[in-house]
């Protein structure tokens, strides 16, 4: 079904199109990642099991390919994978020049890299590349897109003409171990969480939006939400989604070892409320890195705060003149940057 309308509300609220039956024009379905059923992964209890499963992994990936890459920040899931990576394999962190974004995962890119021997390439990300890659991930989405994925189409494009049959990546180790401590932090009242979960709100920014809430009332319990459900359905398929449709455009196998693994047990909240997210991968990352002070979460960094901080706001009539651009984050920013750009592509 062609919905326009629907499709730009929910890319706005949740940056991904939440319905499969709903598509922005005739001929352009977008494909969702649909994760591994958790009867289909392996269960794992402590850091050793963790250790034990992605080493298996890891063997099976090689005993098929000659070069495995890595999409590796300063963070603890791909530094925890560099680990098992053979000396000479190729790592991939982003940079900016002339700005700070990227600077806690240089330095420490740079010596998990030293440390395990692998040949270490900056991927440099400007407007100049948003611009450039944007438009062709968008065209394989047929949607448009997280800002991460011109980002990875650009790495993974890389990587290729570096020989990389195989890129491998630690996505999945926030929503399996507990790493969305903020979105996890409490017992959330339902309508909180609506309002903390919602990435822009389309009656904020839209002439016509669409009402989003069906999707946050399939988890409501009541005054309350179960939002470890809600993150389980819809973040898992909104985040892997980018990677999937980023790589596959550039057309890069990936793989993510921990997308396969599950908690055996369930997940200790009061740890993760108490200073303690992704307990297991911390005791991985001490395992792997016992030299190391343990890192605390780094998303993957995005310069969009400094690309488009000056930005004025979109221009098509599908966008409200009076949006507060000023209140507005860079990856909000984004978000309206890119819709404009996918209308202005799906027209032409």
């Amino acid at each position: 079904m062609v919905n326009k309308d629907f499709c730009l509300s929910s890319y706005i609220a949740f940056r991904y199109i939440w319905r499969d039956d709903m598509d922005f024009a005739e001929g352009m379905h977008h494909e969702l990642y649909q994760p591994l059923p958790d009867e289909e992964r392996i269960p794992v209890k402590t850091a050793q099991d963790i250790d034990r499963e992605v080493q298996r992994q890891f063997d099976e990936l090689y005993s098929r390919y000659d070069s495995i890459g890595i999409l590796l920040s300063g963070g603890m899931d791909s530094a925890c994978l560099a680990a098992y990576l053979k000396p000479g394999s190729h790592a991939y962190t982003f940079t900016a020049k002339g700005t700070h974004v990227f600077n806690a995962d240089e330095e420490r890119a740079a010596a998990y890299c030293e440390k395990f021997g692998l040949q270490h390439h900056f991927v440099e990300i400007s407007f100049d590349d948003y611009k450039q890659f944007t438009p062709t991930v968008m065209a394989t989405k047929c949607a448009p897109v997280h800002s991460i994925e011109p980002q990875i189409y650009k790495a993974a494009m890389m990587a290729h003409d570096d020989g990389v049959q195989m890129m491998v990546v630690g996505e999945s180790a926030d929503l399996i171990f507990g790493g969305m401590d903020q979105l996890i932090s409490r017992e959330w009242l339902f309508d909180d969480f609506v309002k903390r979960y919602t990435f822009l709100d389309p009656q904020l920014v839209l002439t016509r939006p669409v009402d989003m809430s069906p999707l946050y009332e399939r988890y409501r319990q009541g005054e309350h939400i179960d939002y470890m459900k809600f993150m389980d359905d819809v973040f898992a398929i909104e985040s892997s989604s980018s990677y999937l449709n980023a790589f596959g455009t550039a057309r890069m196998p990936y793989y993510d070892p921990y997308a396969r693994l599950v908690m055996a047990e369930p997940l200790d909240l009061h740890r993760v409320r108490n200073g303690e997210p992704k307990y297991l991968m911390r005791q991985l990352y001490a395992l792997k890195y016992p030299e190391r002070e343990i890192p605390f979460k780094i998303p993957m960094p995005r310069p969009v705060n400094l690309i488009f901080e000056h930005w004025e706001g979109p221009a098509r009539a599908e966008f409200r003149k009076d949006i507060p651009m000023h209140e507005l984050t860079g990856n909000q920013k984004w978000q309206l940057w890119c819709a404009e750009q996918f209308l202005n592509q799906m027209e032409a």
